[in-house]
Protein backbone atom coordinates (compact mmCIF):
# COMPACT_ATOMS: atom_id res chain seq x y z
CA UNK A 1 0.00 0.00 0.00
CA UNK A 2 1.46 3.32 -1.06
CA UNK A 3 0.03 5.55 1.68
CA UNK A 4 0.75 8.98 0.19
CA UNK A 5 -0.83 8.00 -3.13
CA UNK A 6 -3.86 6.55 -1.32
CA UNK A 7 -4.31 9.75 0.72
CA UNK A 8 -4.04 11.91 -2.43
CA UNK A 9 -6.68 9.76 -4.18
CA UNK A 10 -8.96 9.90 -1.12
CA UNK A 11 -8.75 13.70 -1.07
CA UNK A 12 -9.32 13.86 -4.85
CA UNK A 13 -12.53 11.82 -4.45
CA UNK A 14 -13.68 14.20 -1.70
CA UNK A 15 -12.92 17.26 -3.82
CA UNK A 16 -14.86 15.74 -6.74
CA UNK A 17 -17.84 15.17 -4.38
CA UNK A 18 -17.82 11.53 -5.51
CA UNK A 19 -19.38 9.90 -2.46
CA UNK A 20 -19.27 6.36 -3.85
CA UNK A 21 -15.55 6.64 -4.63
CA UNK A 22 -14.89 8.36 -1.28
CA UNK A 23 -16.58 5.53 0.63
CA UNK A 24 -14.52 2.90 -1.20
CA UNK A 25 -11.52 4.07 0.84
CA UNK A 26 -13.26 2.93 4.06
CA UNK A 27 -13.96 -0.53 5.40
CA UNK A 28 -17.73 -1.19 5.61
CA UNK A 29 -17.58 -1.01 9.44
CA UNK A 30 -15.14 1.92 9.67
CA UNK A 31 -15.58 4.65 12.27
CA UNK A 32 -15.00 8.34 11.64
CA UNK A 33 -14.74 10.32 14.89
CA UNK A 34 -14.97 14.10 14.50
CA UNK A 35 -14.86 15.90 17.86
CA UNK A 36 -15.18 19.25 16.07
CA UNK A 37 -18.79 18.33 15.25
CA UNK A 38 -19.25 16.27 18.41
CA UNK A 39 -20.10 12.97 16.72
CA UNK A 40 -18.83 9.60 15.62
CA UNK A 41 -20.01 8.25 12.27
CA UNK A 42 -20.23 4.47 11.84
CA UNK A 43 -20.01 2.46 8.65
CA UNK A 44 -20.58 3.58 5.09
CA UNK A 45 -24.04 4.95 5.94
CA UNK A 46 -22.79 7.16 8.77
CA UNK A 47 -19.64 8.28 6.95
CA UNK A 48 -21.77 8.97 3.86
CA UNK A 49 -24.00 11.23 5.97
CA UNK A 50 -20.89 13.01 7.27
CA UNK A 51 -19.65 13.48 3.69
CA UNK A 52 -23.04 14.81 2.54
CA UNK A 53 -23.27 17.28 5.43
CA UNK A 54 -19.73 18.57 5.81
CA UNK A 55 -18.19 18.18 2.36
CA UNK A 56 -21.00 18.42 -0.20
CA UNK A 57 -23.20 20.62 2.02
CA UNK A 58 -20.48 23.21 2.57
CA UNK A 59 -18.82 22.92 -0.86
CA UNK A 60 -15.67 21.93 1.01
CA UNK A 61 -12.42 21.61 -0.88
CA UNK A 62 -9.45 19.99 0.80
CA UNK A 63 -5.78 20.73 0.13
CA UNK A 64 -3.15 18.31 1.36
CA UNK A 65 -0.56 20.03 3.58
CA UNK A 66 1.44 17.12 5.02
CA UNK A 67 1.43 13.36 5.54
CA UNK A 68 3.36 11.82 8.43
CA UNK A 69 3.57 8.04 8.32
CA UNK A 70 3.94 6.64 11.84
CA UNK A 71 4.04 2.99 10.76
CA UNK A 72 2.42 0.62 8.27
CA UNK A 73 -1.08 1.16 9.63
CA UNK A 74 -1.09 4.68 11.13
CA UNK A 75 -0.80 8.03 9.40
CA UNK A 76 -1.32 11.67 10.40
CA UNK A 77 -2.64 13.92 7.64
CA UNK A 78 -2.70 17.71 7.80
CA UNK A 79 -5.03 19.53 5.41
CA UNK A 80 -6.47 22.96 4.66
CA UNK A 81 -10.22 23.24 4.12
CA UNK A 82 -12.01 25.97 2.16
CA UNK A 83 -15.75 26.19 1.66
CA UNK A 84 -19.06 27.82 2.48
CA UNK A 85 -18.68 27.48 6.26
CA UNK A 86 -18.32 30.41 8.69
CA UNK A 87 -14.49 30.38 8.79
CA UNK A 88 -14.19 30.07 5.01
CA UNK A 89 -10.68 28.63 5.39
CA UNK A 90 -9.43 26.48 8.24
CA UNK A 91 -6.83 23.80 8.89
CA UNK A 92 -7.63 20.26 9.82
CA UNK A 93 -6.11 16.92 10.65
CA UNK A 94 -6.95 13.28 10.17
CA UNK A 95 -5.36 10.52 12.24
CA UNK A 96 -6.01 7.39 10.24
CA UNK A 97 -5.68 3.69 11.01
CA UNK A 98 -5.61 1.32 8.04
CA UNK A 99 -6.63 -2.32 7.95
CA UNK A 100 -6.54 -4.45 4.81
CA UNK A 101 -5.51 -1.41 2.76
CA UNK A 102 -8.59 0.62 3.73
CA UNK A 103 -9.46 3.14 6.43
CA UNK A 104 -10.68 1.35 9.55
CA UNK A 105 -10.70 4.41 11.83
CA UNK A 106 -10.25 8.12 11.25
CA UNK A 107 -10.21 10.90 13.80
CA UNK A 108 -10.91 14.22 12.12
CA UNK A 109 -10.36 17.55 13.82
CA UNK A 110 -10.07 21.21 13.00
CA UNK A 111 -7.01 23.28 13.76
CA UNK A 112 -8.13 26.42 15.59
Amino acid sequence: MEVKKLIASWIAAANAYDKDQYLRFYLPDAILDDPSVGRKFAGHKGIGNYFDSYFIGYNTQTALVDVVIADETHVHVEVAFTGDFPEGNIGGTFDITFKEGKIAFARADLIH
